[in-house]
């Protein structure tokens, strides 16, 4: 018997130790007779593939393009994750998906992919009917789901120092990693290493693909600065839409710069409220981007997952920030509370715990992942 989608992705974990790689190749050998595959961008990296793939989208849809786009985590509802033409999937264009997907597959297949890998092969159905996909790796580049249809162009967004017990140590294993993914065409974003280009270059070279370096000319700059301080986004922000923009010129597709303008960017350094942002980030790199983007100090509401270096991330927030308040989260990879406190007294930052008040004379910043920006939203019902 087949159970609903909502039911068969409840039964499925979220996290496995081991993966097998060539599950979901064989699996999409599977369906990929049964669906057509639009036009497909590969949104690679650390740091800015949410934001640089919705940009994407976005901007295409704008063009009258059917665009899907595929990105995780989500913050409030699964349907986050797969969005077509505008808006977050209905539930019953996912069931119709889920139906299709599952006869197809049967019932061994389809209970043994992971939580991931079955919602990578339920966006393909989604999007099959699409002009151009969208698609945002999970977790590396090479030996991720997203990884198994061929691309018209891969965006590598910054990489850094994350999820090093899968990835590699160093900066260049893990870039490597990444990067392998990449088909004929890449784009490169301003990367913080510069190991990063000398990956790129070396794996360009060996697959005999065409490399892009992302460059923003300055009238460019300037039209997106100005959109920048209408939408109070970070520098940071701005980079990723001109990475967007010159994806779309190497795909020959146009656009109007002004549709940022109507681009809702929800978790990316969004102000919730006049005194209220909330970011999704939760590593170094995206520590480093806030820091600079944030012009007064703030009260930071904080938590972090056991993988990541969150003494680190604390450290470069230091400077912008009066004093910590930290929110308990429901997650398996969540870290103690005690090592939290520990890394707070060794980084030498007040802290307490969120209570879910809000100081209206007070500046907040909610980071640390969606983990962190979901509980804070349930919490204090400060409206989407």
């Amino acid at each position: 018997m087949m159970h609903s989608f909502d039911r068969f992705l409840e039964d499925k974990p979220l996290y496995y130790k081991e993966i097998d790689h060539e599950r979901v190749h064989s699996a999409y050998g599977m369906l990929k007779p049964h669906i057509k595959q639009p036009r497909t961008i590969h949104i690679v990296g650390t740091n800015g593939k949410g934001s640089t793939g919705r940009m994407i989208a976005h901007l295409a849809h704008k063009n009258d393009l059917t665009v899907g786009h595929f990105s995780s985590p989500h913050i409030l509802k699964f349907n986050e994750r797969i969005w077509l033409n505008g808006s977050d999937s209905r539930d019953e264009v996912l069931e119709e998906a889920h139906q299709k997907l599952f006869t197809i597959l049967g019932k061994e297949m389809s209970e043994s992919l992971s939580y991931f890998e079955y919602t990578t092969l339920l966006a393909l159905v989604v999007f099959e009917k699409c002009d151009l996909m969208v698609l945002e790796a999970g977790l590396g580049g090479e030996f991720d789901a997203t990884n198994v249809c061929d691309k018209a162009l891969s965006v590598i967004t910054p990489i850094g120092i994350d999820h090093q017990s899968f990835l590699g140590e160093s900066i260049e294993e893990i870039a490597g990693t990444k990067i392998r993914s990449i088909q004929k065409q890449v784009l490169l974003a301003p990367q913080v290493y510069d190991e990063v280009l000398e990956v790129a270059r070396k794996i360009v070279d060996e697959k005999g693909a065409k490399l892009y370096i992302s460059l923003c000319p300055s009238h460019r700059m300037r039209e997106l600065d100005v959109i920048a301080q209408e939408k109070s986004w970070g520098n940071y922000l701005i980079d990723n839409a001109c990475v967007a923009l010159q994806a779309l010129d190497v795909l020959d597709i146009s656009y109007d710069v002004n549709d940022l303008r109507s681009l809702e960017l929800f978790g990316r350094f969004y102000p919730l409220t006049e005194n209220i942002r909330i970011d999704v980030g939760h590593n170094p790199l995206a520590a480093k981007a806030i820091a600079k983007a944030l012009d007064e100090k703030v009260v930071l509401i904080y938590n972090s997952l056991d993988d990541k270096d969150y003494e680190a991330v604390l450290q470069i927030l230091k400077p912008k920030v009066k004093r910590v308040e930290i929110i308990p989260i429901h997650s398996q990879r969540a870290t103690t509370l005690s090592e939290i406190e520990k890394a707070l007294e060794k980084v030498g930052i007040e802290y307490g715990y969120f209570e879910s008040k809000i100081d209206k004379d007070e500046h907040y910043l909610v980071f640390g992942s969606f983990y962190v920006v979901e509980e804070f939203l349930k919490k204090t019902h400060v409206p989407k």
